[in-house]
């Protein structure tokens, strides 16, 4: 592993400060999710108790472990369940904290099996909802605008549907090509220095690390499309979590999911899925779920044969908020901390497509944070804003 990044100068984000946004989570929307699962399966009187009993933990008890058969209670050991069991959960860190709950909520509903309910995702319903929606037939509808784009506002729209997700959909590309490269609520902008990245001759491979599935993931996986088709990327790696995890983080089923609901679609949006049905057949795009993508660790602790992966690329395209949050740390550091010092042990160029959803926010200027602050808006969190940062080789 190289130099991590410096961790003397910012705390971590812990969930103890109350009205902060880290215990705000584990107060209120942990336990609403558990009732949220609990609706949505006809689970058996064993896995309603293990909810409830997950609830009342995580509510007005102590953490507890998992059990000594669970297949990787030896990693989460190593990543010190055992200083935390018999604690308050909000002496944890808000990384380790999401990530566990998580964990033991799928232990819960019995993912891991054996038995009939093994590899049964508890967040499947809403995904599919969401995927089947009317709402994203109008979006894959509004794909049919891209050919008559010209090929700079096709990768402007493209890289904003991206970055936006389901909060700017893929219906904005109906508007004039200026709205595509609207900048509007950007609290950074290194697309420039992105698209001089991806474009290096020969073209190499780059990695998607995603963020979530479903409405968010089309336009991922667009963009990945466009990437392919124009030259920017020979192989593009996706990197999904091996398991469900963070409600609608996106694993292979939900690819699949996607790849189906595009390639069955009429007009553009079937041909972009007919391109990235043959990509898949051919390798260029290759799927990947490494264990360490559900791990309570920021990306400078990631192991050595998932550092030798990236490192075979050109260029790794962070998504999402949660890989923000372990690219630089989920630490409290000054919003003008450099983004480049922070991610500079990473082994490949980085661009990190954020919509700002927590606390963290690195590599901005003084005027910029002044001006934001002045607002009152709760910026850092409310999704109002947004990034794309980028530091290169």
């Amino acid at each position: 592993m190289t130099e991590t990044p410096p961790e003397d100068v910012a705390p971590v984000v812990g969930c103890d400060e109350p009205g902060s946004f880290a215990r705000d989570v584990l107060v209120t929307r942990h336990p609403a999710l558990i009732r949220q699962v609990r609706d949505a399966h006809p689970y058996t009187p064993a896995q309603l108790l293990a909810l409830d009993a997950l609830l009342g933990e995580i509510t007005e008890g102590v953490l507890r472990p998992l059990p000594p058969e669970a297949h990787d209670h030896a990693a989460w050991r190593h990543w010190r369940m055992g200083e935390h069991v018999g604690r308050s959960w909000f002496d944890a860190s808000f990384l380790w904290a999401e990530s566990y709950f998580y964990r033991r909520l799928l232990q819960a509903v019995d993912y891991f099996g054996p038995g009939p309910w093994q590899g049964i995702d508890p967040f499947a319903p809403a995904k599919r909802a969401e995927l089947h929606s009317a709402a994203v037939d109008e979006e894959l509808h509004a794909l049919d605008t891209l050919p008559g784009l010209s090929r700079a506002d096709e990768a402007a729209a493209l890289i904003q549907a991206a970055l936006w997700g389901n909060r700017a959909d893929l219906g904005f590309l109906t508007t004039a090509a200026e709205s595509a490269r609207s900048t509007t609520g950007l609290v950074a902008d290194d697309t420039d220095r992105l698209w001089a990245l991806l474009g290096a001759e020969p073209p190499g491979t780059v990695a998607v690390i995603a963020d979530n599935a479903g409405r968010e993931l089309i336009p991922d996986l667009v963009l990945i499309d466009h990437l392919l088709r124009h030259g920017h990327a020979h192989t593009v790696v996706l990197h999904l979590k091996p398991q469900p995890y963070y409600v609608s983080d996106a694993t292979p089923a939900d690819l699949v999911d996607a790849l189906r609901r595009l390639a069955r679609a009429p007009g553009h949006a079937g041909q972009v899925g007919d391109r990235l049905w043959q990509a898949m057949a051919t390798g260029r795009l290759r799927p990947s779920a490494h264990p360490f993508f559900c791990a309570p660790l920021p990306y400078a602790a990631m192991p050595d044969d998932l550092r030798r992966d990236l490192a075979g690329c050109t260029l790794t395209i962070l998504k999402g908020d949660l890989n923000y949050r372990r690219l630089v740390g989920d630490r409290l550091w000054p919003p003008t901390t450099p983004f480049d010092r922070l991610t500079a042990y990473f082994p490949t160029p980085v661009a990190a497509l954020r919509t700002l959803k927590s606390d963290v926010i690195t590599g901005l200027t003084a005027d910029r944070v002044a001006e934001l602050d002045a607002t009152g808006d709760g910026w850092r969190v409310s999704g109002s804003h947004a990034l794309v940062q980028v530091r290169g080789a």
